[in-house]
């Protein structure tokens, strides 16, 4: 007995260390344009031997069971389309795999049906955009060395993005300023969803997003179709991902960003709806409360996103779902005065950024070719600041400036979506948005040294926006998309007319020319607009109330080359001209709009400044395939402006070159080759920030850091580089896996020079530096 006792348990552990883990790979397949699903629709997994694979059901709906943990290869098949190769799906040993997957129905000609090649990776979701535009999955998040799981930051590794600021998230779009970035979540316009974020920035410190809510993100960085409006510098449009509709899923992350707690599954009784929430706490801010640590930090954020998918059998598919984040930071000056180092530490000061959102969206098919799809939201942003001067002597608090700005806004969007068999779809919509907005700002006044009122408005504005596009394959190879976007500011009674217009020719296999353009115009905050200025008599009035839109007209021409299966070129071309600008209405004067990144300004602007971007971009990248990918990115480019003065100037943001090369390689291992070992590194070289020269004379006089104004953005700092690197370990197990991953950003800390300001303690012109080194250490469980 004993031995058989002794056999049967080396039996069982020969099968425990040999067990093979499975997990199911289930989704959708539909078509492009239409989004209707095709039943039938035919599933192969490539990647195991023998293959295996599945048909959709009458819903499209597929499930494969029982397949390996580890990336694998789907081609998926319709009869008349184009067919889709997925080369690198990662199937995890916890969590299922859900695919939403769309197919391209085959162009006829001659009663013949020409299947072209596969999908492309990276290719936008939104099927009406030709040119500059990027799609990317939260795998992809995961991956890209020093992301911290964001996909702002992402971003800023494609061609023609940037930043000024180690730690911010803000993209800077081809020489533009930020504020002109478009936020878009579930096909509705929102508020910059970062924490940390300022009055008019699109950017922040931290996404409020999580990766665990977000299926696909498309980032558009020029010649936006005509369904985005109120953008001049580019577009993020993301869509949240569903729910498992089929079995309960949770995952919890604790990093030293942030703690997240994240849970899905199906609703009972309910026709394949699911639910999904994620909350997330910051950590070090957890850790003070709980005694652990005192680490002096002040910056403290949490957020809690949801989307409950709620299908009905004869009303459509309704998905509620929300996005709120609260963020607070405080700075004090230090209480012994002898650790004052610079004019800079003899303040206290306060932020606060909190923002919310909640959607209901609504798609409903009339028939096969035929959607319509509703969005209703509300949005509210509340945006604090407060700053106060300590003195030296006493400790003595001085107050010097306070502002309130709180904007909301309900939004109702409709769109119709129609397919005309393979040639022509054809898409129309309206967007209509009620803002609220209760804004004040006061404090000292650097001449009169008088507590004044800059800013104190409240009440109500409107937006309605209205669009068409076509899209038109009027040949095999050769798509044309062409729309009409127009905008009217209730505030002004002003009307933006814009046409777009995109072309693309596949004039060779794995070949094909591009050409985009299109007008496109931007909103100021609405804090510029009301922003007051006293007269002489003391009345007080808004000179910037009747500001017009900012526009931007957009061209840009492409040429894309597969050079390998997985392997692209990619170069555009592009010139953009922006007049109507926003500029100070001073003679001589120097100052636009164009270089605002955040805040809001008191002076009085006219629409009289002009600005252009040019440059090329080339992109090299290799997908993920034999376990390693990279991505090397080129943009040379200028960025100049002319203000009231009439002299042209660099802007802000005129880099003029920022070369990115990233890349990783993943290794299987453990016994049965189950875990999976990544290591992934980013290399950045870019000019540095533009700044204009201080007058170091007169900045003795006044103890304040003075310019010289005719020398707008003349210099700029050394150039700045960095590497980053992040390496990850995934232990599958059963129903089970476990994920450490460390980031690091700036690994060899450099100290990349971010400007200059004259400091009144030293009566020098002083450097101020980027942040360093930052490692973001995260564990990861999935079950």
């Amino acid at each position: 007995m004993r031995i058989i006792s002794f056999l049967a348990c080396c039996l069982l552990s020969n099968a425990i260390l040999s067990q093979t883990f499975t997990q199911t790979i289930r989704g959708t397949v539909s078509d492009q344009d239409s989004e209707f699903t095709l039943p039938g629709a035919t599933v192969v997994l490539l990647s195991v031997d023998p293959v295996k694979g599945v048909s959709a059901n009458q819903e499209g709906y597929f499930e494969l069971g029982n397949v390996p943990v580890g990336r694998h290869k789907l081609k998926i098949s319709y009869v008349g389309y184009e067919d889709v190769f997925l080369p690198n799906v990662l199937v995890g040993s916890a969590k299922e795999v859900i695919l939403k997957i769309s197919l391209t129905e085959a162009y006829t000609e001659l009663k013949e049906v020409v299947v072209e090649g596969g999908a492309e990776k990276g290719k936008v979701t939104n099927e009406m955009a030709t040119v500059s535009s990027q799609s990317f999955s939260m795998e992809e998040v995961n991956r890209y060395a020093a992301s911290i799981d964001d996909p702002a930051r992402v971003a800023q590794s494609f061609a023609g993005v940037s930043t000024t600021d180690d730690i911010s998230n803000e993209i800077i779009v081809r020489g533009n300023s930020p504020r002109g970035l478009l936020w878009r979540v579930n096909g509705i316009e929102v508020p910059s969803p970062n924490h940390f974020t300022d009055v008019g920035a699109s950017g922040g410190g931290v996404s409020m997003l999580s990766n665990n809510m977000i299926t696909s993100a498309d980032f558009l960085t020029s010649a936006f179709p005509a369904e985005y409006g109120n953008a001049t510098s580019g577009v993020f449009d993301i869509n949240l991902r569903k729910g498992n509709q089929h079995k309960a899923e949770r995952a919890f992350q604790l990093g030293v960003l942030g703690t997240d707690l994240a849970i899905e599954g199906p609703f009972r009784g309910v026709n394949r709806g699911s639910y999904l929430i994620n909350y997330r706490y910051s950590t070090l801010a957890l850790l003070e409360n709980a005694g652990i640590l005192n680490t002096g930090d002040n910056n403290i954020f949490q957020d809690l996103s949801f989307n409950f998918f709620l299908p009905t059998q004869n009303l459509g598919n309704f998905s509620l779902f929300g996005i709120g984040g609260l963020s607070t930071s405080k700075g004090f000056a230090p209480k012994d005065t002898a650790d004052w180092e610079n004019s800079g530490d003899g303040f206290d000061d306060r932020f606060n950024s909190d923002m919310g959102i909640i959607g209901l969206d609504h798609k409903y098919f009339l028939n096969e070719d035929t959607y319509v799809k509703t969005v209703i939201s509300y949005s509210d942003q509340r945006i604090g600041f407060q700053e106060d001067s300590i003195s030296k002597n006493d400790l003595s608090s001085t107050f010097l400036y306070e502002e309130e700005m709180k904007n909301s806004a309900f939004r109702l969007s409709c769109l119709v979506n129609r397919k005309f068999g393979v040639k022509n779809t054809i898409r129309v919509g309206a967007i209509g948005s009620r803002k609220f907005f209760d804004l004040s700002s006061k404090g000292k006044d650097e001449e009169s040294k008088e507590i004044k009122t800059f800013l104190a408005n409240s009440g109500n504005t409107d937006v309605y926006q209205v669009y068409s596009q076509w899209k038109f394959r009027f040949h095999k190879d050769w798509t044309l998309n062409t729309g009409l976007h127009a905008l009217f500011f209730q505030l002004n009674e002003e009307l933006s007319v814009e046409p777009r217009i995109g072309l693309e020719w596949n004039f060779k296999e794995g070949q094909r020319l591009t050409f985009g353009a299109g007008l496109h115009s931007r909103i100021e905050d609405l804090s510029i607009y009301f922003a007051n200025q006293e007269l002489e008599d003391g009345a007080m009035f808004q000179p910037n109330r009747n500001l017009k839109l900012t526009k931007s007209i957009h061209y840009v021409m492409g040429y894309h080359i597969s050079l390998a299966e997985n392997t692209f070129l990619k170069t555009e071309f592009y010139y953009q001209s922006l007049f109507n600008v926003p500029v100070l209405n001073e003679a001589g004067s120097t100052v636009s709009a164009v270089n605002l990144n955040a805040g809001f300004v008191t002076e009085d602007f006219v629409n009289k400044g002009t600005a252009y971007n040019l440059g090329t971009e080339v992109t090299l990248e290799r997908h993920l395939a034999n376990s390693y990918y990279y991505l090397f990115t080129a943009s040379i480019f200028d960025s100049k402006y002319n203000s009231l003065d009439g002299s042209t100037y660099n802007t802000r943001f005129n880099a003029n070159y920022r070369f990115t090369l990233l890349g990783g390689k993943e290794f299987l291992m453990g016994k049965t080759q189950k875990n999976l070992l990544g290591l992934n590194f980013r290399a950045i070289w870019s000019g540095g920030n533009r700044y204009t020269p201080i007058n170091l004379s007169a900045s003795r006089q006044t103890g304040e850091t003075e310019v010289f104004e005719n020398r707008s953005f003349e210099n700029q700092v050394s150039d700045y580089w960095r590497v980053d690197l992040t390496a990850s370990y995934r232990v599958n197990k059963a129903k089970v896996a476990h994920i450490i991953s460390l980031q690091v950003q700036n690994v060899t800390n450099r100290e990349n020079v971010f400007g200059y300001y004259y400091d009144n303690n030293t009566q020098q012109v002083e450097k101020s530096f980027q942040f360093g080194l930052l490692p973001v250490l995260k564990y990861r469980i999935e079950f």
